[in-house]
Parts: C-alpha cells; structure tokens; sequence
C-alpha cells in the first residue's frame, strides 16, 4: 500500500486534531446551528473565517493521519485496516463538501445581509446532494477504526475508545460543534493520534534543510496561486 510518508502522516497525525480543536474553539460563543453561524459570521466575519478555515484544515489533514494508523491496523488486521479507512475517508469527504457549502453560506451574508442569508440556508437545508449518502460514513467509519486499532493492538483500549469518540461530532452544513459532546469527541480525536503523531515523526532521521524549506514554502504560494487563479 503506497503511504504519504512518515513525515506528511506525522505531521497530519498531531495537527489534524489540534486544527480541529482550534476551528471549533475559535468559534465558540456562538449558537451551534446555521442562524447562529450565520450571525456570528455577520457580527464577525474574520473570526468565523478563521475558524472554519482551521477546521476545514484539519479535516484534510485527518487523511494522511488515518493512512497512518490503517497501515499498523493492517499488519494483523487487514479486513479492518480496510474498511476503517476506506469508511473514514469516506467521510472525510463528505465534511469537506460541507465546508464549501457553509462557506458559500457566508458569502450569503456579505452580500445579501443576515436575514435574507439565513432564509435561503433555511429554505434549502435539506436539498438533495450526492454526498448525503456518506453521512453514516462520517459517522460510523471512526468506530469501524477504532475497533480495527484495538483488535490489531495498534491502539490500547483507551485510546481506541478515545477515537471512537469522533463519531459523536456532529455532521451537516453550519455546525458549530462547540457544545460539550463536540468538544470530549474531539479531545478524543487528540488523544487517540497527537501521541501516535509524535511517535512516527520520532522514527528515523529528520528530513534535510532545503525538503523542510521546500515544504514550508510550498503553503504560502499555493494560496496565492489559488487567489490568482
């Protein structure tokens, strides 16, 4: 199985979670369901893009950091390493999709203003899109993982139930995942794979100056390019 590489997974591995802590607690204060989104947005808008942004980021990072937990799961149980991570990612995919959505939400905001924003998002909440079909995905892919972990022994018992956790977090368009249950899940998350995370950075020698350059590098002219495009 072709892997990102120790340092990509690493490095999703412990800021997977953390961006995705730090998304939901940037916005917290504001009302979890899309009215209150919507209003935050209005009343505060680089806040709420900060916020998003980092939890959108950590969602995609949350990629490489499950190929990296699949590959242990897989050494003695494959069946699992499998579905866990074919069912996560899965997922994955369907709350990136709900990032785009709630961001064209807010761009509703700037230019129509709060109540005609709110009204349309109210009106079409539940239109049909493919990637509703990947709902029970979001949800039941984490504990598919974390069964696999804990039967491979690639996850101690609590850990594996600290991953489980992330089947709790809630699911949709304009979620603002900042209540209590939101919050243990993603703690959760953190727990099960910010020390995993550290572990595979640890192994094997660091990378040279200039790949390190590189990379960083890379960030900052892919978002430009992305504006100029």
């Amino acid at each position: 199985m072709t892997t990102p590489g120790r340092w990509i997974e690493g490095t999703g591995l412990v800021l997977g979670p953390l961006l995705l802590l730090a998304g939901v607690l940037t916005r917290l204060g504001a009302d979890d369901f899309f009215p209150g989104q919507l209003a935050a947005h209005a009343a505060a808008p680089g806040r709420m893009a900060w916020s998003y942004g980092l939890y959108t980021a950590g969602v995609v990072l949350l990629w490489p950091a499950v190929t990296a937990l699949a590959r242990l799961i897989k050494i003695r149980r494959p069946g699992w390493a499998q579905w866990g991570l074919t069912l996560v990612v899965l997922g994955l995919f369907g709350r990136v999709f709900h990032a785009g959505v709630s961001h064209l939400a807010f761009q509703l905001v700037d230019v129509l203003g709060l109540e005609a924003a709110q009204r349309a998002v109210a009106e079409t909440y539940g239109a049909f899109h493919v990637f509703k079909a990947v709902n029970v995905c979001i949800m039941g892919g984490w504990i598919v993982l974390a069964v696999g972990a804990y039967r491979a022994g690639a996850l101690g018992l609590a850990r594996s139930v600290a991953l489980g956790l992330a089947a709790l977090l809630p699911l949709g368009v304009l979620k603002g995942s900042s209540d209590p249950v939101s919050l243990v899940a993603l703690a959760g998350l953190a727990v099960a794979l910010v020390p995993l995370g550290v572990s595979v950075l640890r192994q094997g020698p660091a990378p040279r100056w200039w790949a390190a350059g590189l990379a960083v590098a890379f960030v900052p002219v892919a978002f430009l390019l992305g504006l100029a495009g």
